[in-house]
């Protein structure tokens, strides 16, 4: 392929690093005194979500360039191939079209759309037949319990959006194991009855390790309960590629759902995938989860730059981890209902822009993905928070505030609410050693003590913060806010020139671990790896004697 331009090679970038030299020690309360109309300025709207970006290090100028860099960068037009399904997964040689999953409308790619569409009919038949009750296992009892087992993208996101919606559930409680470590899957069965439950197994190959591992679990011990082998097609069902391997297993090819090699797994939530998701909520609900992203997918492909979320996202992370070499990015959800969001982001960003060359080969010799971590406010607060305000370490943090709450506390939801706001205006204003000595000495303090603590009080501020604010976390709103970050994270890794949809990073430990789980089972080929590897599989051959 055609060697792209790297981002320190376009005009742009130049005058970036002018503009961040000023705006290092820039006070961003006095960017807001300079300018009355900040706050209106650098917020933008889109799909129900609602972005104020004003506490950030930028100024007009320094977004005018950024824009000027996304422009010279040509990410309009890979925007464009995003949606008009181009091999935008290069070194895989494939498009990459989880936007068509929630598209009422195919456009160029109407041969796929209808495939989804069939998909859809018959993940919709399913997934109300459970939800309604409608479905009965091998005694004849109602199914009131569904697992799914998978990994990774086939867990995070269905888990995430079954657990975000909670309020909107039906009857059928679903249930999520990934790791193969027997512990999740023995803890999730304990508290089940055989007879009403139901399992779907989530991989594309019907070969991935920790997911077979599960399910084979899972068979046996319905097998153990009373099923037969006829039995299983009432308990299982799959979302996979390998029909033979399906059917082996006891799923025939009606229980099975596809998966499609232009859909990447972190990317499938909006497919089969999400089954689990459509049983809980209904398929009513689900569709609004779709319609929701589907807005979001038209305003990115649809608006100006300057008025693009998820692009103005992209840049801010661009400019913080190329210009201020910040390595972390911290995301806060203050909704205890997306607790497992930044989960969900950190294989969404790290595995997707986790890479240190370009997408033609040449190693990179700036920084891409920062690490994301994070969790549910207020809980941090109480933790990691210190690093963020006191820490060495520059972290732009992303809080996301639903305004209002599905539990009718409002006067405790509007003591959380306070803390949001409060946590980023903190690390805006910071304290400085003037006032902190004040505060120490209003607190009864002498002059003596008050001046040698008051150092330890101190707080920097200019700290960068934006607030992702809804009206209320619902489908829709989910759904647009999943779309805004899938979005923001492809436009990350065009500006860094990087593919986002591959994940090679994964193969060698895959391949590693094979090898030693024959070694651990007690075969030997005769090959040796490193002394520390080789003490550890012996001290687990030892262990179990």
């Amino acid at each position: 392929m055609t060697a792209r331009t790297l981002l320190p090679e376009l005009p742009a970038y130049a005058a970036l690093a002018e503009h961040a030299k000023t705006l290092a020690s820039a006070s961003l309360e006095g960017l807001f005194a300079a300018d009355n109309t900040r706050a209106r300025a650098f917020t933008v709207s889109a799909a129900g979500l609602h972005l104020d970006y004003s506490k950030h290090r930028v100024n007009a100028q320094a977004l005018s360039s950024l824009l000027q860099l996304a422009e010279q960068a040509g990410l309009g037009q890979r925007i464009e191939d995003l949606f008009n399904g181009a091999h935008v997964n290069n070194t895989e040689d494939r498009p990459a079209l989880h936007t068509l999953l929630r598209a009422s409308d195919g456009g160029a790619q109407q041969l796929r759309f209808q495939e989804v569409v069939a998909a859809k009919a018959r993940m919709r038949e399913i997934a109300e037949r459970l939800h309604c009750g409608g479905h009965t296992g091998y005694s004849g009892s109602t199914i009131t319990d569904v697992v799914n087992i998978g990994i990774g993208g086939s867990d995070l996101g269905p888990r995430l959006v079954t657990q975000a919606l909670k309020p909107f559930h039906g009857q059928v409680q679903c249930h999520y194991v990934s790791n193969v470590d027997p512990a999740d899957l023995l803890d999730t069965l304990a508290q089940l009855n055989p007879a009403s439950t139901a399992f779907i197994i989530c991989s594309k190959s019907f070969r991935t390790e920790e997911t077979l591992a599960n399910g084979l679990a899972a068979r046996a011990w319905m097998l153990a309960a009373g099923a037969s082998t006829a039995d299983l097609d009432k308990h299982f069902l799959a979302v996979t590629t390998n029909l033979p391997a399906a059917r082996e297993f006891g799923i025939p090819a009606a229980n099975c759902l596809p998966m499609w090699d232009w859909v990447g797994g972190r990317y499938s939530v909006w497919s089969a995938v999400g089954l689990s998701c459509a049983i809980a909520v209904g398929w009513e609900r689900f569709a609004q989860f779709l319609a929701g992203a589907e807005a979001m997918d038209r305003h990115f492909r649809g608006s100006e730059a300057h008025t693009n979320m998820p692009l103005l996202m992209s840049l801010l992370e661009i400019w913080y981890s190329l210009f201020f070499h910040a390595s972390n990015h911290v995301v806060l959800p203050y909704d205890h209902s997306l607790q497992r969001f930044p989960d969900y982001l950190q294989q969404l960003t790290m595995e997707s822009n986790g890479k240190r060359v370009s997408s033609d080969g040449r190693e990179l010799q700036y920084q891409t993905a920062p690490v994301l971590w994070g969790s549910a406010g207020t809980m941090g607060q109480h933790s990691f928070h210190q690093l963020l305000h006191q820490g060495t370490r520059l972290c732009p943090v992303d809080f996301i505030l639903p305004l209002t709450t599905h539990t009718g506390a409002v006067e405790q939801h509007r003591m959380l609410v306070a803390n949001c706001l409060a946590q980023s205006r903190t690390l805006m204003v910071g304290r400085s050693l003037e006032k902190a000595r004040a505060a120490l000495l209003q607190r009864g303090f002498d002059d003596d003590n008050a001046a040698t603590l008051a150092p330890h009080l101190v707080m920097p501020g200019n700290r960068p913060s934006s607030i992702i604010t809804m009206e209320s976390l619902n489908p829709g709103t989910l759904g647009a806010l999943l779309a805004l970050y899938e979005h923001r994270t492809y436009c990350s890794g065009q500006l860094w020139r990087i593919n986002s949809f591959d994940q090679w990073g994964v193969e060698l430990g895959k391949e590693i671990s094979t090898d030693i789980l024959a070694r651990l089972a007690g075969a030997s080929d005769g090959s040796t790896m490193d002394a520390s590897t080789e003490g550890l599989i012996s001290a687990f051959r030892d262990a179990q004697r």
